[in-house]
């Protein structure tokens, strides 16, 4: 008994089945959805061959690092692309190409600075729209507290290129300028003239700035200049045995010529451009000129910061929506 019912509870499905499949309204149904879902996947290709003909259109390669015949070491810089994908993803939802919402990554270059051979590095890259100051310190401490604040309001960071044998006497001005967010460079340890000192007399000058930096703060220095810019090939070559790079300058205050603020500060815009590591010193008229210039820089759509962010390869770019990334190998 319990069998004939299974049979019939069987036959019954069948009959319902067959009835579904032959009904003129249901197969209009599955008809109509069938349209749609080719009109649905006609509408995400269309989308994602808009989306590559963008990705083809805003591509910017990446550039090498590479030593000029004028500028020397050159650091690399990101290229741009769309990342397709995920462009996709987020646009797939309204079925619809938004240029606002393309996702971009940056391509970091094949050759970086770091590969290069020792060689001195006069600016940035030319393409970048940042600029730095270079901020050597031997002397001048009235005038430090002034700078360093104006660099806060102004929320810019510096690098600092500092004498060993300043910062021996001076922990606490050392202390204030890294608690500041500044970054410090190595500018030898009693000031000589280094293209007139030999190889082991050159490693101990850099050495013992180094040892003293870190011991007072605890940061380890990557960038090194020479006082008055002056050195020898082996200069560069000893430098960077100890992991440190040479670092000049594109645009000199000479503020310690006592210029007037106004004069100091059109000398650097008239001479700024992107990429450029302007040279400073605590002094009264870098004092008195930095806040304003500061303002005109930005004027003139450049960003100020440190040395190394400077000289990084990440391309800077206007966010959209927070979508563009940077790399992880960049990291």
């Amino acid at each position: 008994m319990r069998h004939t019912k299974n049979l019939l509870g069987i036959g019954m499905v069948g009959i319902l089945l067959l009835l579904v499949i032959y009904n003129p309204y249901t197969g209009t149904y599955l008809s109509s959805l069938k349209n749609n879902e080719i009109y649905v996947s006609a509408k995400y290709d269309e989308l994602y061959e808009e989306i590559e003909q963008a990705a083809e259109k805003y591509y910017i390669p990446p550039q090498n690092a590479k030593i000029d015949s004028v500028w020397k070491a050159t650091p690399g810089y990101n290229g741009m692309e769309v990342d397709v994908k995920s462009s996709f993803k987020i646009m797939k939802k309204d079925k619809q190409f938004d240029k606002r919402k393309l996702v971009f990554v940056q391509i970091t270059p094949d050759v970086h600075l770091e590969d290069l051979p020792p060689s001195p590095i006069f600016r940035g890259h030319p393409d970048k729209p940042m600029v730095s100051f270079l901020i050597n310190v031997a002397w001048g401490n009235e005038y430090l507290p002034d700078m360093l604040e104006t660099l806060e309001k102004n929320n810019v960071q510096a690098t600092f290129f500092l004498e060993g044998r300043w910062v021996k006497k001076n922990p606490d001005l050392t202390k204030l300028i890294v608690d500041n967010g500044h970054e410090l460079g190595n500018q030898s340890y009693s000031h000589p003239n280094m293209e007139l000192l030999g190889n082991a007399e050159t490693k101990t000058e850099i050495v013992k700035t180094n040892e003293i930096i870190e011991a007072i703060t605890e940061k380890k220095v990557t960038w090194f200049s020479p006082p008055r810019g002056s050195y020898r090939e082996e200069t560069i070559q000893i430098a960077h045995s100890l992991n440190q790079r040479t670092v000049m300058w594109t645009v000199d205050t000479i503020d310690w010529n006592n210029p007037s603020p106004e004069e100091l500060k059109q000398r650097v815009l008239s001479k700024v451009h992107p990429g450029a590591m302007i040279l400073m010193h605590p002094t009264d008229a870098s004092s008195k000129a930095l806040g304003d210039l500061i303002i005109e820089l930005k004027t003139k759509n450049l960003r100020i910061g440190t040395v190394s962010r400077l000289l990084d390869e990440e391309r800077i770019v206007k966010l959209q929506n927070n979508k563009h990334k940077r790399l992880k190998n960049e990291q």
